[in-house]
């Protein structure tokens, strides 16, 4: 019997941490992006954070491991994240974007996120958030840190 019982605890701690794993959040670029909307138009959420954001850090140490927030962005979001610093070349809809920036500064900021994440009269910040839908309309934005209680409103409706 206790052989029985315990088969039975392996069996279902197994069972839980399979689905643990499939909730992860599956990171994608801005290229598989554009591809993946083109195949299956769903709502996008962005993450833009760079190396040296201490929010961004705890976030991801926290918010982002949350099993709730982690099963909403891996089923119902294309979920990207992208270093702001970043010096890649992006290819998305048609046109190339660089880092300008990194010319002339030690920490520049990539133009994707200049252009999504933009306020009028305020400086880029970080971590900065956004949830857009289907048509790549931006819905909500944040320019915070984000506990996982805020970060699930902001991403649920």
């Amino acid at each position: 019997m206790k052989k029985l019982v315990f088969l039975f605890l392996i069996g279902i701690s197994t069972t839980i941490s399979a689905q643990e794993k499939q909730a992860e959040i599956q990171w994608m670029d801005f290229e598989t992006l554009e591809a993946s909307l083109k195949l299956e138009p769903k709502p996008v959420f962005i993450y833009f954070y760079a190396d040296w954001c201490v929010y961004c850090k705890k976030m991801e140490k926290h918010a982002f491991r949350n099993s709730e927030i982690q099963k909403i962005l891996a089923n119902d979001y294309y979920s990207v994240k992208m270093n702001a610093e970043s010096t890649d070349s992006i290819n998305f809809d048609g046109k190339v974007y660089i880092n300008e920036q990194a010319k002339t500064q030690r920490r520049g900021t990539h133009q994707i996120p200049l252009i999504l994440a933009s306020r009028k009269n305020q400086k880029f910040s970080l971590p900065a958030l956004l949830v857009l839908d289907e048509n790549f309309r931006i819905k909500k934005r944040s320019f915070e840190y984000l506990t996982s209680e805020k970060l699930k409103e902001l991403i649920t409706d």
